[in-house]
Order: C-alpha cells, then structure tokens, then sequence
C-alpha cells in the first residue's frame, strides 16, 4: 500500500518556485453559490480571491495540471482542488461554479 502524503509534502514552496503564465479553459472568476466567496484564475499564473467585502482576502499562485489546480497562498497556505467539469469547481470542501459574464 503506498504512503498517504499531504499536498503540502509534494507542493513547491512560493520561495523554491515563482507564477507562471497558465493556459487552460479555467481562466477567470469562480464564485460560491451564495455569492460570498470569489476567486479570479489570472493568465500570470496568480489567482486574487475576496470574501464577502474583503477585497484580495487571499492572493498566490496556482497551476492547472489536467483537471487539477494547486494553489501557494503569499502568506505560505497551500490548498489544491478539482475541476469536475468545466463549470464547477470543488476546492476546500467548497464549491464554485464559474461567474457568467
């Protein structure tokens, strides 16, 4: 049976790796159902997310491999999650679906 790792044990650190440009079909704004959380995929490999008024609540880096996306928050928190279509997104027990323009 192979080991349990944590995604932080596989996860570069922000100081080791710096935000790559990303191209992949999930650019743009991923919001909660109720509205209270946004997070906005940049094409510079840097995602911005606010939480209710608080505007750039978090701020980091991610990679988009496949159907997986990682995130390295500024401040050091790493979190990862799953796009299960390409609308939808499952990422720290939440769910976000993409913001329609």
């Amino acid at each position: 049976m192979a080991p349990i790792t944590n995604a932080e044990d596989t996860m570069p650190t922000q100081s080791s790796t710096q935000a790559q440009p990303q191209n992949h079909p999930y650019l743009g704004m991923w919001v909660t159902g109720d509205g209270h959380i946004r997070q906005e995929l940049l094409p510079t490999g840097r995602y911005d997310e606010a939480r209710g008024n608080r505007r750039s609540a978090y701020q980091g880096r991610y990679v988009v491999t496949g159907n997986h996306i990682a995130y390295w928050d500024d401040t050091g928190f790493t979190a990862d999650g799953t796009f299960v279509d390409n609308d939808t997104l499952h990422h720290g027990g939440m769910v976000f679906y993409r913001e329609k323009p």
